[in-house]
């Protein structure tokens, strides 16, 4: 029997619909970078972009477990000698663009590189409940009923 591999053209892609209002980052990006890179399906090809295409809202409402929402810190730098710049997600959550915490952490959850690039492209995220992608018809993941744990009450 031959290992099955994939190609291009053979790559069948969904639209998913996420709710993050009060589910943990962590859990919800794992899950999120496990689906844009297609590790779901039983036909994954490691060096094709397999994943479906996600929609994510309600961003700016994501939950933190413990006091991650004011301890953790999030380091950035400039380029410049001494350019280290620090901040935290509270910051970040109540800023112009609080979807970039859940982007960051599925951006760091997938290997860098070119295929890391077009995979992320598959992401979108809306800080509000309203999104441009209704004409694409994106069933509805329920992550909160997957495992209690992914939810913060």
């Amino acid at each position: 029997m031959k290992t099955y591999s994939a190609k291009v053209g053979e790559v069948e892609k969904k639209w998913v619909l996420i709710d993050a209002e009060n589910l943990v980052v962590g859990r919800l990006a794992s899950l999120i970078a496990m689906r844009l890179k297609g590790k779901h399906k039983a036909t994954y090809t490691p060096h094709i972009d397999m994943g479906d295409n996600i929609v994510v809202i309600n961003a700016g409402k994501i939950a933190f477990t413990g006091k991650k929402r004011d301890d953790k810190i999030y380091y950035r730098h400039t380029g410049y000698p001494g350019g280290i710049k620090q901040t935290n997600p509270r910051r970040i959550l109540e800023g112009k663009f609080p979807q970039r915490v859940l982007e960051k952490a599925v951006e760091r959850m997938l290997k860098r590189g070119p295929l890391q690039r077009k995979i992320m492209k598959n992401l979108k995220v809306y800080a509000g409940a309203d999104h441009p992608h209704e004409a694409q018809k994106p069933e509805i993941l329920d992550v909160a009923k997957l495992n209690s744990k992914n939810v913060r009450a």
